[in-house]
C-alpha cells in the first residue's frame, strides 16, 4: 500500500526588523534627503513637516503635512506651538506611518518651530505603539540668538522623555572641522553625514550581511531607555589603521561634549575588506573598550565589504551617557543630622550648569533606615534596659544623659575662679581700687551668699579668706 503525502507549502514571511526614519520639520527633512542620497538600505524613509513647499521638493516618498489646517502649509513661523498643534492634528496619518515599525529615527532641527515641537509628539506616539524610538537631533548656532538656544534646550528636554535613546549635535561644533573657506552648503552637509553614518552604523548590524550579526533584540538591549548617546564613525587604512579608525570613531568632534566614561551600553561595528585580519578585529575592539565602564554591555557584529579593500571601518554607538555635572550629583555625600550623627544623602535632579533651572536646583533627599516589615516586625522586643544608677554628687553624666537632663544653673560657690592678668593684678592690688576695694574689706571674715541664690535645704559653706593680693 502506498501513501501519497502532500505538503502545503508554507508561505514565506518576512521576519526583516522594519526600521522608519522620519524627518520632522526642515533640517529632518533635509536630513532624510542626504540619506537617500547616500543610497541607505535597509530603512524606510518618512518626511513630516508644516512648510508645503519643502515638502514638495524632497526625495522621500512618503510625505506628511503637518497641520493643514493650522498652518494652511505655510510652516510654524519659529512658534513650538504651533508645530506641537499642527503634529496633533495630523495624528491619524502620522499613526499609519508607525504602524508595523519595530525601530524609529527620529531627525530634526531643534530651536525652530516644527522640529521644536511636533517632534516629542511624533515620539510620544512611537514609544505608544512599543517601537524603539532614537532621537537625533541638532542645536542651533551661537549667533542665531539666546531665544532660539532656549527653545531648542527645551524641545529636546521635551523630546528626551519620550525617546529611548537621544543624540544631540550642536552646530556650533562644526566650527571645529570647518576653516575660512569652508561653504555654508558643505558645512551642514558635515552634520547631516554625522546623521546617516550614525543610523547606518545601527542598520548595518541587522541588515547587512556579515560575519557576526546582531538581532533586533540585542540592539533592543543596548538602546532601550538608555537616555543620551554619542556615535561616531572612522575609516583607516595602512600603518595601524584598526587602532587609527577607532580612536577617530570615539573621538567625534561633532558630537555634544559628552564621555563614554559612563556608557552603560555600546554597540560596536568592524567592517573591513577582505584582508582585515582577527588581530586587527581585536585591537580596533579592545581599544574602544578602555573607554567604557568594565560592567557596560557590549554588543558586537563585524561584517566583509569588497568596496573596502585595504580599509577598515569602525562605528560606535554608546548609549546610557551622562554629563560631568550629572554623574557627580548622583554621587551619595554625608551631611551632619540632629544629634551630631552623620548619613548619606543622594542629590536628585540637579541640572547642568548653565542650564535655566540651575538655580533652582532640588533640595538633598536623607536616606533613612525604612520601618521593619514582615519577620524582621515580628521578633521578640528587646529586653528592658537596667535602670541608670544616679550619679555621686560632682560628677558627670554619660552623654546619652547629659543631652536630655535639663540644665541647672551652676551655684556660685562652685563658679571656677577668674585667672587675672598681671594688669589686673596690679589694679586690684591698690587699696581702695573700685570693686576690689569691696572684696578687701570682706576679706577678713567669710563672705555670705546672696539669699536669692542660696538653695532650700543646703546648709551653707563658709568660704575660706581670700589671699592678700589676689583680688579675691
Amino acid at each position: 500500500m502506498t501513501l501519497n503525502l502532500t505538503v502545503t507549502p508554507q508561505l514565506h514571511t518576512d521576519f526583516t526588523p522594519r526600521i522608519t526614519v522620519i524627518g520632522v520639520g526642515g533640517g529632518g527633512t533635509n536630513a532624510v534627503d542626504n540619506m537617500i542620497a547616500m543610497n541607505l538600505q535597509g530603512v524606510e524613509f518618512v518626511v513630516a513637516n508644516t512648510d508645503a513647499q519643502q515638502l514638495v521638493h524632497s526625495r522621500a516618498d512618503r510625505r506628511i503635512q503637518l497641520g493643514p489646517h493650522i498652518t494652511q502649509g505655510l510652516g510654524a513661523g519659529a512658534k513650538p506651538e504651533i508645530g506641537r498643534a499642527a503634529a496633533e492634528e495630523a495624528a491619524d496619518e502620522l499613526y499609519r506611518h508607525l504602524d508595523g515599525a519595530h525601530m524609529v529615527f527620529i531627525t530634526a532641527g531643534m530651536g525652530g518651530g516644527t522640529g521644536t515641537g511636533a517632534a516629542p509628539v511624533i515620539a510620544r506616539m512611537a514609544r505608544e505603539r512599543n517601537i524603539l524610538t532614537v532621537g537625533v537631533v541638532t542645536k542651533p548656532f551661537t549667533f542665531e540668538g539666546n531665544r532660539r538656544a532656549r527653545a531648542a534646550e527645551e524641545g529636546i528636554a521635551e523630546l528626551q522623555q519620550f525617546v529611548d535613546t537621544l543624540i544631540v549635535i550642536p552646530n556650533q561644533n562644526l566650527f571645529r572641522l570647518a576653516n575660512e573657506r569652508t561653504g555654508w552648503k558643505e558645512a551642514f552637509k558635515m552634520a547631516d553625514n554625522v546623521l546617516y553614518m550614525g543610523v547606518r552604523g545601527v542598520t548595518d548590524l541587522m541588515v547587512a550581511p556579515g560575519m557576526v550579526n546582531l538581532d533586533f533584540a540585542d540592539i533592543r538591549t543596548v538602546m532601550a531607555e538608555m537616555g543620551k548617546a554619542m556615535m561616531g564613525t572612522g575609516e583607516a587604512e595602512g600603518e595601524n589603521r584598526a587602532i587609527r579608525a577607532a580612536e577617530s570613531a570615539i573621538s567625534n568632534p561633532l558630537l555634544e561634549d559628552t564621555c563614554m566614561a559612563g556608557a552603560r551600553g555600546l554597540l560596536i561595528n568592524i567592517t573591513g575588506g577582505e584582508d582585515m585580519t582577527l588581530f586587527e578585529v581585536d585591537q580596533a575592539a579592545n581599544r574602544i573598550r578602555e573607554e567604557v565602564d568594565e560592567e557596560a554591555n557590549i554588543i558586537f557584529g563585524s561584517a566583509v565589504d569588497e568596496n573596502l579593500e585595504g580599509k577598515i571601518r569602525v562605528s560606535v554607538v554608546a548609549t546610557g551617557i551622562e554629563s560631568p555635572e550629572q554623574r557627580a550629583a548622583e554621587k551619595p555625600r554625608l551631611v551632619a543630622v540632629g544629634g551630631g550623627g552623620v548619613q548619606a544623602v543622594a542629590s536628585q535632579g540637579v541640572p547642568p550648569q548653565g542650564m535655566p533651572q540651575a538655580a533652582a536646583a532640588s533640595q538633598p533627599t536623607v536616606l533613612r533606615p525604612s520601618q521593619p516589615t514582615g519577620a524582621l516586625a515580628q521578633r521578640a522586643p528587646l529586653p528592658p534596659q537596667p535602670a541608670q544608677r544616679p550619679m555621686p554628687q560632682g560628677m558627670t553624666a554619660p552623654l546619652s544623659q547629659a543631652q536630655h537632663a535639663p540644665v541647672q544653673p551652676l551655684h556660685p560657690a562652685h563658679r571656677p575662679a577668674p585667672v587675672p592678668d598681671t594688669e589686673a593684678a596690679q589694679m586690684s592690688a591698690a587699696p581702695g581700687h573700685g570693686y576690689d576695694a569691696e572684696l578687701e574689706e570682706q576679706s577678713s571674715g567669710p563672705r555670705q551668699i546672696p539669699a536669692h541664690l542660696q538653695q532650700p535645704g543646703r546648709p551653707q559653706r563658709p568660704r575660706p579668706a581670700a589671699r592678700a593680693g589676689s583680688g579675691l
